[in-house]
């Protein structure tokens, strides 16, 4: 995708093929991402679900993981990212989802230079609520800064 998408400030990573392996397997879309907000969606298909034909629990915490951590990482500088690993990870568990369309939003709650926190609800169709998360997530070295880091072509391709 080239150029920008949505509100100011979201990165050309919006509606963008996956640019990470874990992301590519399981398949989930970021639709929306801006400082302190993240909305990634997916499409739920027979390689998500679990032996009783529900949406697994794994891809549930999967979404709000990556929904928070995403929230705290945006970066406005297109050449430029912010990285961040995972400290503790909570996940309710509210309702089951056995197919359609999934929204995992993710908004930064507060933290400090090195750590941040923040909530994720995952939503199906209509809006019902079928899980709840929180997490706490520290900046990878360089990160802390708003402005990101050189991204790593490397890494990247």
């Amino acid at each position: 995708m080239s150029g920008r998408r949505g509100p100011v400030g979201e990165r050309e990573l919006v509606g963008a093929e996956p640019t990470s392996g874990f992301r590519g397997l399981v398949g989930y879309v970021i639709d929306a991402w801006r400082e302190g907000y993240c909305e990634m969606v997916l499409e739920v298909g027979p390689q998500h679900v679990n032996r009783s034909g529900v949406l697994h629990g794994g891809v549930v915490s999967t979404l709000i993981d990556a929904s928070c951590g995403y929230a705290g990482c945006f970066c406005p500088d297109p050449d430029r990212v912010r990285k961040a690993v995972t400290l503790s990870l909570n996940t309710h568990f509210a309702r089951a989802a056995t197919g359609g369309t999934v929204r995992a939003i993710g908004r930064v709650k507060g933290g400090g230079r090195r750590i941040f926190f923040a909530s994720a609800e995952l939503v199906d169709a209509r809006g019902d609520i079928l899980a709840l998360g929180d997490g706490s997530f520290r900046y990878f070295r360089g990160s802390e800064d708003p402005a990101g880091v050189p991204i790593d072509t490397r890494l990247t391709g």
